[in-house]
């Protein structure tokens, strides 16, 4: 019994730490470049048992997709701890600042990764990249809605626009500056909001 439990332990950790490693090595690689051989050696698997846990690259994508939803649901959680919606969204842009160097050398990990699965032809795995973006949206609408802001989800297309552009400079430019400059000029106009001419 105890056997049978220590290897379902097992087995639970190296999908962990393969689901893990696919959302770092896509990252970091994209999907095109990425082997099953490059992931299993981030996670220190054997790659003849990559395939006891998924078939195909594309279930790692999808598994890396899941990783990054459970990522922002993390974050998520923990900013909402934060009593002050703005507050909230402030800590947003802070956690995208703080991840300045990593973006200015791979881009966004769901930004760059929709972008890629949007090349192919079966527009399967690009939708549930989009829905990860869709999750982010609705947070910051309703924080923007908690505030009271006209236009939430306007407001939170806006934020999350110069998130992704700001992902996508920093990295074409390889210049994680970019990310906090433009983090500061974020911070800015959500100290603004509430102003009169802060919905203009």
């Amino acid at each position: 019994m105890t056997n049978s439990v220590n290897r379902r332990a097992q087995a639970s950790q190296k999908r962990r730490r393969l689901t893990a490693a696919a959302a770092r090595v896509l990252h970091e690689q994209g999907v095109e470049r990425t082997t099953l051989a490059d992931i299993a050696r981030d996670a220190d698997v054997p790659v003849g048992n990559v395939y006891y846990y998924f078939k195909t690259k594309d279930e790692l994508v999808r598994a890396a997709l899941s990783e990054h939803s459970a990522h922002l649901d993390e974050l998520t959680g923990h900013l909402e701890q934060l009593a002050d919606p703005r507050d909230r969204l402030k800590a947003l842009v802070e956690a995208w600042v703080d991840q300045r160097d990593v973006a200015a050398r791979h881009g966004c990990p769901t930004g760059t990764l929709a972008v890629e699965l949007d090349k192919r032809a079966d527009g399967v795995l690009d939708a549930e990249a989009g829905a990860v973006i869709r999750r982010l949206l609705d947070w910051a609408g309703r924080q923007f809605r908690e505030l009271g802001a006209p236009d939430p989800d306007g407001l939170a297309l806006t934020l999350v626009c110069a998130y992704q552009g700001m992902s996508l400079l920093a990295n074409a430019l390889r210049d994680p500056d970019v990310m906090t400059r433009e983090g500061a000029r974020l911070l800015h106009w959500l100290d603004s909001l509430g102003t009169a001419d802060a919905h203009r």
